[in-house]
């Protein structure tokens, strides 16, 4: 199922109908997504890789003030299946986290792009947000991915 937009669409965890990769957010390539809105990047981990988690047990987040360098590990998020690094996709000062996810971790696999985010961070250099995906090109970076795994 695709939106009016062309960009896969299906059902959460809840069932309800969601935009798998909303075309508002910018994408990293370790599947990590960044809404920015003045100055201020909300992070989180997309849709593919909560996907790929399984149901997600406990999260460690970051402590406010800490400051985050893009590619680098923002935290952590630990599943039925593993455990895996949270890489910050931008670099800035967290001012914010998360901390419902603390008595409801499971929030990333019902609700990754909303109540799922784990921490706002402070832009220390806007300019790296040229360097992230869009929706539409984040897509693609999956499609190229599974074609790749399929060989």
């Amino acid at each position: 199922m695709k939106t009016r937009d062309g960009f896969p669409c299906g059902s959460d965890k809840l069932g309800r109908r969601v935009n798998v990769y909303p075309g508002d957010l910018y994408y990293s390539e370790s599947h990590q997504w960044a809404r920015v809105d003045e100055g201020v990047a909300t992070v989180g981990i997309t849709n593919y890789a909560q996907d790929r988690l399984g149901d997600v047990v406990y999260v460690e987040l970051p402590q406010p003030d800490e400051e985050a360098k893009r590619g680098e590990a923002l935290g952590s998020v630990e599943s039925v299946k593993a455990v895996a690094d949270v890489n910050s996709p931008v670099s800035g000062r967290v001012i914010e986290v998360n901390i419902a996810l603390d008595d409801a971790p499971e929030k990333i696999n019902e609700s990754p792009y909303d109540e799922g985010w784990l921490a706002k961070i402070e832009l220390s250099e806007p300019a790296e947000i040229r360097s992230l995906m869009s929706a539409q090109q984040y897509v693609l970076f999956l499609q190229r991915l599974s074609e790749n795994q399929g060989r």
